[in-house]
């Protein structure tokens, strides 16, 4: 039998694979990040394949929660497994004392364990070039990253009178990979050509996409960070070429292009719901902005009913938002709505599948549901 993590987000530590029964292993952190509360290492994304084991009763046991980065969100998070990559189910797992366990029979010589069903490079670049193909659709990068790979922005519709600009931007934090199936399930809607809705939000808006803002952390496994080891949700108000120019990039392109109105799209470890966090506490917040974001919340509540509005983060207090973080910086620079939508690791609570618990096709869903919203919302934002 063989553990195998080297591939495009692979990320696991083995520490004793002698007994398919009784397999050891340790998350994999990210590199050391520098935080106001000191240095911290996040670990809790794992990937990982197991070779030569079909029929074998499998026990893995991943070692040391207490140190991961978000220990309390352990209960309740079942891992997701697949045997040909393309359908993710549930494996059962459960904690024991301060291990996380799995176990599974594999039916194949090849299974893959995952923390969420991973968006690797490959399938990236398929969405890239089938959107790329479309009439109207331009792929405009905003830049590089630190391990020179592009930052793609795909750019829909033209610009023009009284067009807004909205932005959506996912995996800030790579190891969040339903964010990315969230975005092909948008692209996937918004450029089809038979879907008369998309077709009046690809004419009164241009949409600029950037389906993977890290993708030097997604390739190399990490949960949060990119290759300098910073969580580019942190980086917004002081962003450098040396340490996120993913950040830097992006922001340069919204100067030129400017923003109505900003997506920042996430996934959560801990809270079973899908979710909206909003930039009340950035200076300037108006009653506009209080009436556009609930109006926002309001309209995805009633075309997708996996969004709900009473789970979620507290709000900041007025003037104390944390401008170093995406959504409240956007909606403070360009004074327009700034909104965070994350979605679950583990299930959601309030229509729960005990096969998939949140999955792939459910953030491909919201995804194309945004459709509506942006369209209902567009006369509002000036």
């Amino acid at each position: 039998m063989w553990i195998n993590s080297a591939f495009d987000s692979g990320a696991i530590e083995v520490v004793d694979a002698t007994d398919p029964g009784r397999v050891m292993l340790r998350l994999r952190a990210d590199p050391p990040t520098d935080t106001p509360a000191g240095v911290v290492r996040f670990a809790q994304w794992f990937h990982f394949q197991v070779v030569g084991a079909r029929g074998v009763p499998l026990t893995l046991r991943i070692q040391e929660l207490s140190r991961s980065a978000y220990p309390e969100s352990w209960p309740g998070y079942q891992a997701v497994v697949t045997e040909d990559r393309q359908s993710w189910r549930r494996a059962p797992t459960e904690i024991d004392g301060d291990e996380l366990v799995i176990r599974y029979t594999p039916g194949s010589d090849a299974v893959w364990f995952s923390y969420f069903a991973p968006y690797d490079q490959e399938r990236h670049q398929a969405l890239i070039a089938r959107a790329a193909a479309c009439p109207g659709v331009r792929l405009r990068p905003v830049g590089r990253s630190l391990d020179g790979r592009l930052i793609d922005r795909l750019v829909i519709g033209e610009p023009g009178e009284g067009r807004r600009n909205v932005w959506v931007v996912a995996r800030q934090h790579p190891g969040e990979t339903m964010a990315e199936w969230w975005v092909e399930g948008f692209l996937e809607r918004l450029l089809h050509p038979d879907d008369a809705l998309a077709a009046a939000l690809r004419g009164r808006a241009v949409i600029h996409v950037i389906p993977n803002i890290n993708p030097d952390g997604a390739f190399r496994g990490y949960l949060r960070t990119n290759a300098a080891g910073a969580n580019l949700n942190r980086e917004w108000a002081a962003a450098s070429a040396e340490r996120s120019p993913e950040v830097l990039h992006t922001l340069a392109a919204m100067d030129e292009s400017g923003v109505d109105l900003f997506l920042d799209v996430h996934g959560d470890e801990g809270l079973p719901y899908v979710f909206l966090a909003g930039a009340e506490g950035i200076p300037g917040w108006a009653p506009r902005l209080q009436l556009l974001e609930a109006e926002l919340g309001a309209c995805w509540r009633r075309v997708n009913p996996d969004l709900q509005l009473e789970e979620g983060y507290p709000p900041s207090a007025p003037g104390e938002a944390d401008l170093s973080m995406g959504s409240n910086a956007v909606a403070h620079r360009y004074d327009c709505l700034g909104v965070t939508l994350e979605m679950p690791f583990k299930d959601n609570q309030n229509r729960p599948d005990p096969v998939h618990g949140w999955s792939p096709e459910r953030s491909r869903r919201l995804g194309a549901s945004a459709v509506d919203v942006f369209l209902e919302l567009l006369p509002k934002l000036r």
